[in-house]
């Protein structure tokens, strides 16, 4: 048995697949692209191996990443000799162990709870996932929607965030945040709070509570949600990490929209993934003197953001048209909504108070007398226009003063 047979031989978890991918998330950073050149090019079981014998990986690896072979070769050694760095503290059973016991899960690509858009992330997709929470992830997530925004917002990027955080769970869409203070949770709290379900993407272990705050609000989209993490149980935040964590958002998502953002905010980088990705992406307009607002202003101005103002328009965005009613949210529905050109301009002819003759009609419309009397009939069926004889004996129409009523009434006086 050659030396690094051996080796492995005595590392059981560098035989498992699933063992080896959780290893392999504690060794490296997320959207560490030259792991995940090597991860991609060797699987799993051989890329630990490369670790465990610090045996140089092979150039071949970084093939079409880099131009020049000797920049791989130097960025793959500094790559390994970096991983080997955390080689000690990696115990992928124990992780798990850990995980399993709060009653989570390992979860890694092929597998049927795997988010597939993640795979569109290519040499920066995770290794693994870890889960906890009682729905399946990739079921969660097939039809959901990131909102994301400022940690200091102000009222109104709170309130704006929550309307359409419980205006698109309550037509059975997933809501994705990152479970920071601010517009993330209002959207979780509003989520919980209409009874639909989210998903909250951690910077840190699954097993931790970050914010500490947050704690109650966290138990609370375990029970009926998920709380995902691509660092192992036990892991802590860093800056970097927030900022990674945003692509994983981004990608599992439908399409994102951001809320708040000042001009150099981090749920910025987030919308700068959903871009890359071609995902849909909205932002919400504020008052141009609020500087909470100018990140949002930018994506519409420069990258070409929807403008989302409601629930209605966010399901447009990443539903489509065709799979949501496109009325809008709070906009009562007018009785003339949906008439035709024709149609429309005999019925603003009709007057409120007085009949007005079929020829004063045509006169107005613009419409010849045998359109405008089809018409009429359309709209006395409709409930739109009321007809009756006038004190000379002349049939006149007028508008109803409740629309949908009967078609034919009291002439009005």
């Amino acid at each position: 048995m050659s030396g690094s047979a051996a080796i492995r031989a005595s590392v059981p978890w560098a035989q498992d697949e699933r063992l080896a991918r959780a290893a392999w998330s504690r060794l490296v950073e997320p959207e560490d692209h030259v792991a995940g050149w090597v991860l991609h090019a060797l699987g799993p079981l051989e890329a630990v191996r490369h670790v465990l014998t610090a045996s140089p990986i092979p150039v071949e690896v970084a093939e079409g990443q880099v131009a020049r072979p000797t920049t791989a070769r130097r960025k793959l050694d500094e790559g390994l000799e970096r991983w080997r760095v955390r080689l000690a503290r990696v115990a992928p059973e124990r992780d798990v162990e850990v995980v399993e016991r709060l009653g989570g899960r390992l979860v890694v690509p092929g597998e049927d709870e795997w988010p597939d858009g993640l795979d569109d992330l290519g040499t920066a997709a995770p290794p693994c996932l870890w889960v906890l929470g009682s729905s399946s992830l990739a079921e969660t997530v097939r039809r959901s929607v990131a909102i994301v925004g400022a940690r200091a917002c102000t009222a109104y990027g709170e309130r704006v965030a929550a309307d359409l955080a419980s205006g698109v769970s309550d037509r059975g869409v997933t809501v994705v945040s990152g479970g920071a203070f601010g517009v993330d949770a209002a959207a979780h709290r509003a989520t919980v709070a209409t009874g639909g379900i989210t998903v909250v993407v951690l910077a840190c272990g699954v097993d931790r509570d970050y914010p500490k705050a947050h704690d109650q609000l966290f138990a609370r989209i375990r029970e009926t949600g998920v709380a995902v993490s691509e660092v192992p149980p036990g892991s802590t935040v860093t800056r970097y990490r927030f900022l990674q964590r945003n692509r994983l958002i981004a990608a599992m998502t439908r399409g994102t929209v951001v809320v708040e953002a000042a001009w150099r905010s981090g749920a910025l980088s987030t919308a700068t993934h959903a871009a890359e990705l071609s995902r849909p992406l909205g932002a919400v307009p504020g008052p141009v003197t609020s500087s909470l607002s100018a990140g949002c202003h930018r994506l519409i101005r420069d990258v070409g953001a929807v403008c989302i103002t409601d629930a209605g328009e966010l399901l447009e965005l990443v539903l489509g048209i065709g799979e949501v009613d496109a009325t809008k949210d709070g906009v009562p529905e007018l009785a003339h909504d949906g008439l035709g050109d024709e149609d429309l301009r005999v019925y603003e002819s009709l007057p409120l108070r007085t009949g007005r003759p079929v020829a004063s009609i045509c006169q107005v419309a613009g419409l010849p007398d045998r359109r405008v009397r089809s018409v009429l009939g359309r709209l006395a069926m409709l409930g739109l226009a009321q007809s009756g004889v006038s004190r000379d004996g002349e049939r006149v129409w007028w508008r109803p003063a409740h629309p949908g009523s009967s078609a034919q009434g009291v002439l009005p006086m």
